[in-house]
């Protein structure tokens, strides 16, 4: 099994996700002999999972069911264990674009925290890219290498334990992307000259307060980096649902052009968006903007090795 590499069928030693709904879902490392307790019931790996295909309907003991995925880094994303903050979908996704990335591109991150940044960037530079993950601490570090072993992804990325602040990321002129999620990124934007390739190279810096984008900026325009900007990205979802609301009476001759406009029985007229239900009212579509909604994350700033 590996995050890289759709596999058909469910082996021990697999990761798999179990899904019972799109709020409700965990991973679990198939195992032979093991059970997993669900709301459901009893899923018995030997019997329920290993053998059948990704995506099978399960039965639990209970007779509710769920169905079982091939892990992405999407649905790690939503289910790996949280040894730090991690970054999200949202964020990701404009990273992976602006930087550039496509398989065969070499990356440089710092730091590798719970792993979620780092698996979707294996998964877009492989099969012959690399991945070079840089982390301070040294459990997390052995965990994240542990993990990759285990997702079939160790021969896509490298993991260093070590300050990136004070000795870089351990590689020089070969990087096309650089990645920053520390405290203080521009203590390391010298590094991350050293590591990207001769000209061309792009660099992204995460980071949630506005002074520490205000420092990375002053340190990317010292040594020498152009194309510099900062953004952020706000997901805003809409509820789309049907209202009624009261047509106002504009008076007879309103009325008069009114019927003569529309008439319910023409078959023409039925199935319009805007149908008239009862007399003085209109049901329609509209779009209400949730109460609550997911607000800052983190500044992304971006640059280019002139």
């Amino acid at each position: 099994m590996s995050f890289v590499e759709y596999g058909d069928t469910i082996k021990d030693g697999d990761t798999a996700i179990v899904f019972l709904g799109h709020e409700s879902m965990f991973p679990v490392k198939v195992q032979h002999g093991t059970v997993t307790q669900t709301k459901y019931g009893v899923i018995r790996h030997s019997t329920d999972l290993i053998g059948k295909k990704y995506g099978s309907k399960v039965t639990c003991s209970k007779g509710g069911w769920v169905f079982i995925l091939h892990p992405t880094p999407e649905l790690w994303t939503m289910n790996l264990p949280h040894r730090t903050q991690i970054l999200y979908s949202t964020d990701i996704s404009i990273i992976t674009m602006m930087l550039e990335l496509k398989p065969g591109s070499i990356v440089c991150e710092s730091g590798t925290g719970s792993g979620s940044l780092s698996h979707a960037l294996i998964r877009t530079v492989a099969p012959t890219g690399h991945l070079y993950t840089v982390e301070f601490h040294q459990q997390r570090a052995e965990k994240a290498r542990e993990e990759f072993r285990e997702h079939g992804l160790e021969h896509l990325v490298t993991v260093t334990n070590q300050d990136v602040c004070k000795n870089g990321f351990g590689v020089s002129n070969i990087a096309d992307a650089v990645f920053l999620d520390i405290p203080s990124p521009w203590e390391a934007i010298g590094h991350a000259k050293s590591a990207l390739k001769a000209e061309g190279g792009r660099i992204c810096s995460f980071s949630p307060c506005i002074e520490q984008v205000q420092r990375t900026c002053l340190a990317m325009e010292e040594y020498g980096f152009t194309e510099i900007n900062t953004l952020e990205i706000l997901l805003r979802v809409y509820n789309v649902r049907t209202i009624s609301l009261q047509i106002p009476d504009l008076g007879k001759a309103a009325e008069d052009n009114s019927s003569a406009g529309f008439d319910s029985s023409n078959p023409s007229n039925q199935g319009s968006p805007c149908a008239v239900l009862q007399q003085g009212t209109v049901q329609f579509k509209s779009g209400v903007p949730l109460r609550e909604m997911v607000g800052h994350t983190g500044y992304l700033t971006f640059a280019t090795k002139s």
